[in-house]
């Protein structure tokens, strides 16, 4: 038996694809390196190389090198593939190339899409795959195609019909596809996009990639389908919403309560605040508060300096970014589904009920525990993290939990923290970003060699809580 054949036995499934994520983020920091990826044409450091690959491999958008001026166009372009890479993920899209390239799709294949993508069936995967590339491409293409009707005519106007035209459709595509992915990665410089905090159009189209892109493929899906079966048979919006899968209804559901309760936080909070939106117009205010509080799953676009937050509102930010987007998305977090299973698990404990039952259906007990695992992990992470780069770096211990928890949760908005570290703190904020990525319960299973069944149980023996 060969080298290769081992490894491949020896691996779990999560082993390989938290593996996968690391191979890539190397390759990626390589490609980074090379003299034709800078602008000035000179070596960038391995530790800010491995930072930003890691930084767009990971969706997260936190940076340490201003992207737009520091990077050629060659590194540009690397930057774009990786973000591509780390949305769709790293076996689905080797995966998809195995496809194009008409590669059997293997039996261990599978298995390793059906864990990369979170799901519990290998029923119709490669299905799945080809619905999931279809629809990443098509959204993305229309995002990159609203952009362009905003940053053509800029750009036209800054440097003529031609040079205008290709740098317009070069910005489009490059926004567009880091909105949906939830990487909040720019080319606009140190200002990032606070330029368009009064551009509706620029709002709009960046806030509905960024949902798209958070509320999960196998959400559209089903929205789609029961749009399809609505118009069919005429069905009312409230018949299609019962119609829709239970995943679908708690994603949709609290989706829309973390964003409205989020811009209202921050509209409430900030509305007299001169260094965040305290100076906009009342439609502005709107628009920013909703663009902040659609931002913070996980997307990482800022139209005003976060460094100016509120106390209240940087509370408010560090929630909206630990619960993050929803499962099997291009988001972090811990995700909506896990939140909301929380919260009705407490609702259940408090009226006294056994079973956790909410649109007329029962969700197992052991689903509940996974959310409470998940959770607890993430947040001992961040506690740990939050602790370490504290001690390493310094500096106002709300700004090291806000930047901690952008790393984590894969969100990318900074308090202008980030810029300033050293060494040690650039390597603690991409292994943030790498935890946050992968997961925290994937690193755990990383290292679990074997599952150890018991074959028998202790006596049973209750304690106080509370």
């Amino acid at each position: 038996m060969d080298m290769k054949r081992m490894i491949r036995r020896e691996l779990s499934t999560t082993q390989l694809i938290t593996l996968g994520f690391l191979m890539a983020i190397l390759i990626g920091a390589l490609l980074l390196m090379l003299p034709c990826s800078s602008a000035d044409g000179t070596v960038t450091s391995f530790v800010d190389s491995l930072f930003t690959s890691t930084t767009s491999v990971c969706v997260t958008g936190l940076v340490v090198v201003t992207t737009a001026t520091h990077w050629s166009f060659f590194g540009k372009l690397v930057i774009l593939c990786l973000i591509q890479l780390g949305g769709l993920g790293i076996i689905s899209f080797t995966t998809g190339m195995m496809m194009v390239l008409r590669k059997r799709i293997t039996l261990r294949d599978r298995v390793l899409l059906e864990d990369s993508l979170n799901l519990n069936t290998l029923k119709g995967l490669v299905r799945f795959l080809k619905r999931i590339f279809k629809g990443t491409f098509l959204v993305e293409g229309a995002g990159a195609l609203c952009y362009s009707f905003l940053f053509i005519p800029m750009f036209v106007r800054e440097c003529g019909v031609v040079e205008g035209v290709l740098r317009g459709l070069w910005y489009s595509v490059f926004h567009a596809v880091s909105a949906f992915c939830n990487a909040g990665i720019d080319l606009f410089g140190d200002a990032g996009v606070t330029a368009f905090a009064a551009s509706p159009w620029f709002n709009i189209v960046t806030m509905l990639l960024i949902i798209f892109g958070g509320l999960g493929f196998i959400v559209w899906w089903d929205i789609i389908e029961n749009v399809k079966r609505s118009a069919q048979v005429g069905f009312s919006l409230r018949q299609s919403f019962q119609r829709l899968k239970l995943h679908s209804k708690i994603t949709l559901v609290t989706t829309v309560s973390l964003i409205v309760a989020g811009a209202v936080f921050f509209f409430c909070l900030e509305y007299t605040n001169p260094e965040t939106i305290g100076n906009f117009s009342l439609p502005q205010k709107v628009m920013a508060s909703f663009f902040q509080s659609v931002t913070l799953r996980t997307a990482g676009f800022s139209t005003f300096s976060q460094s100016g937050l509120r106390i209240g509102s940087v509370l408010v930010c560090l929630f909206l970014m630990l619960i993050g987007g929803s499962s099997i998305s291009t988001a972090g977090g811990i995700k909506t589904s896990t939140f909301a299973a929380l919260v009705l698990s407490t609702r259940m404990t408090i009226q006294g009920k056994d079973h956790l039952v909410v649109f007329h259906r029962h969700i197992p007990h052991k689903t509940v525990q996974k959310a409470l695992a998940v959770s607890m992990v993430s947040l001992l992470v961040f506690v740990a993290a939050v602790f370490t780069l504290y001690m390493t770096e310094g500096g106002g211990m709300v700004d090291v939990a806000f930047e901690t928890a952008s790393a984590i949760a894969t969100v990318g908005l900074s308090r202008d923290y980030t810029g300033k570290l050293h060494l040690a703190g650039k390597l603690i904020i991409t292994l943030c970003m790498y935890l946050g990525r992968i997961g925290p319960i994937s690193l755990a299973i990383f290292f679990e060699r074997k599952k150890k069944t018991a074959v028998f149980r202790y006596a049973q023996e209750d304690i106080t809580v509370g």
